[in-house]
């Protein structure tokens, strides 16, 4: 018997309910699709796929690496997130390039958040212009433990941003209200500390995901619908992700130049700067 996508989504909900462990790459596309009303058809025909392969990721198969890639621009999400969603290996091609960079990507953002919008879009150009270097070296996110669920998840999406612990404590304190310390990272991310509505919200617009998915997939209820980010929190995912590309050299050069814009305003910086 084939399942519609409504009543598999139930049925996969009820059978994790209670789990700790991942609940199924299967259970988190059902969430999707249900959230988008989209079909298995209507997924299989925009993604080029066949309905089938679509029903077997559904029914519990693991994704291969093609699906996870076609599908992703479908479902609105970065293929690198959906790698870590279904809990697999993260392809060298969607690492950030220099890990040596996450000394710097903080600051590029937290620089440029700081700046009026005609020049974040100008650092934002920069970064795109700048040349492709080679891959110094194999990009090796900090470990999390096996069992972390939805705060690993999360973590580990930003970890692929090239922020440490140390930098989501910094970015997140100036884009969003979220203000803890570092270490506290990486208590949520060993799953030691579960999200709240508000974690799930300030992530997700650091993240550039859509925060009702997000708390969807990571099976958190919102109280009320959240607000649509503050322009700054939005240039400030689309420059987090865009700087990946960048080595350390190209990174400082990027925050150096974003920190001499501010001039004198330089010497601090604003907490939930968007809100203030």
């Amino acid at each position: 018997m084939i399942l519609s996508v409504p009543h598999l989504f139930n049925q996969q909900m009820n059978e994790a309910a209670g789990m700790t462990e991942h609940p199924g790459f299967g259970v988190m596309l059902a969430r999707l699709l249900d959230q988008r009303e989209f079909s298995v058809q209507k997924l299989a025909n925009r993604a080029e796929l066949t309905a089938n392969a679509v029903r077997g990721v559904l029914a519990g198969e693991a994704p291969s690496e093609g699906l996870l890639r076609r599908i992703a621009p479908v479902v609105g999400f970065r293929a690198v997130d959906l790698f870590i969603l279904a809990g697999l290996a993260v392809p060298e091609d969607m690492a950030p390039l220099d890990t040596a960079a996450e000394r710097w990507a903080p600051y590029i953002v937290m620089d440029a958040v700081h700046l009026p919008s005609a020049e974040r879009r100008e650092l934002l150009q920069l970064i795109r212009s700048l040349p492709q270097e080679k891959r110094p070296s194999v990009f090796a996110a900090k470990r999390l433990a096996s069992h972390a669920g939805p705060g690993g998840w999360v973590i580990r999406m930003l970890q692929y941003r090239n922020l440490g612990w140390s930098g989501m404590a910094k970015v997140l304190a100036v884009v969003t209200p979220t203000y803890l310390s570092a270490s506290t990272y990486g208590v949520i991310g060993d799953g030691r500390k579960e999200l709240t509505p508000r974690l799930v919200t300030d992530f997700a617009a650091l993240l550039g995901i859509d925060a009702r998915e997000l708390a969807t997939l990571a099976g958190v209820h919102l109280r009320e619908l959240p607000p649509v980010p503050a322009p700054e929190a939005m240039d400030a995912a689309v420059l987090l992700w865009e700087a990946r590309r960048l080595s350390a050299a190209q990174a400082q050069h990027v925050a150096e130049l974003a920190r001499s814009k501010r001039g004198h305003s330089a010497r601090k910086y604003f907490v939930n700067l968007p809100g203030s």
